[in-house]
């Protein structure tokens, strides 16, 4: 919008506080959309790859289901990772028995490195988010603070000039009301992007932690489980 009024003007006549609240939401909106963006794209990757793991085990070779396990450019997943975890934890228990861990059960060897796997991928999943939850939660404040700023000057101008002319103060309630609305414009993206991506990671977690029962039950016993034994366990837990 141009013209006395529009977004040009207000921001040529603002001050430097004004300025600092909308160069600080524009970098919050820039690094919220970032992770949003980049979040989103590996979440749909990791989801496209749970879809395999219902297949998993109709595979001869496991370790050329690993590698299916992986994305289309050959880049090791959560998934993969979680069962070579697997492997590779019961071959170190198997080559090193006379290590303090060799007193320890199999099973609990196991499930003590499935479960490391697991909240390391937790981690890496829920990396970022911190980002978009204090972005969603600060950004209508800051906003905020440009609206107060605005509205005092205008106060201030009607104070100067004896009369509240629409003049003296379009300039000033114009800069509180886009510092509100750019406020919640930066704060609303943040937190539905947040909710978005940790329902998503749930997801994938639920899947890893199933994967992660056969991966421990073919160790093991050196078979998967059944359908109905792992939905047994689910219900006896």
């Amino acid at each position: 919008m141009e013209g006395p009024y529009g977004i040009t003007a207000l921001w040529a006549q603002s001050d430097g506080v004004i300025k600092t609240v909308a160069i600080c939401l524009l970098l919050m909106s820039v690094a919220s959309w970032s992770v949003i963006t980049i979040k989103a794209v590996k979440l749909f990757r990791l989801q496209r790859c749970a879809l395999k793991v219902n297949g998993f085990w109709h595979s001869k070779d496991i370790h050329a289901e690993i590698k299916h396990l992986d994305t289309r450019s050959g880049h090791p997943t959560t998934f993969s990772q979680l069962v070579n975890e697997g492997l590779n934890a019961k071959a170190h228990y198997q080559q090193h028995k006379n290590e303090l861990h060799g007193d320890l059960n199999l099973t609990h060897w196991l499930t003590t490195c499935l479960r490391h796997s697991i909240d390391g991928s937790k981690a890496e999943l829920q990396r970022g988010l911190a980002i978009l939850a204090s972005v969603g939660a600060t950004a209508p404040f800051i906003g905020l603070l440009g609206t107060v700023w605005g509205i005092y000057h205008a106060l201030i101008n009607i104070g100067i000039s004896g009369q509240a002319s629409i003049d003296k103060v379009a300039g000033p309630v114009g800069e509180a009301l886009i510092m509100t609305a750019f406020g919640l414009a930066v704060a609303i993206p943040a937190v539905l992007g947040y909710n978005a991506l940790t329902r998503g990671n749930t997801q994938v977690i639920e899947r890893l932690n199933f994967l992660a029962h056969e991966v421990h039950a073919y160790l093991v016993i050196g078979s998967a489980p059944s359908k109905t034994a792992h939905q047994l366990k689910v219900v006896g837990e």
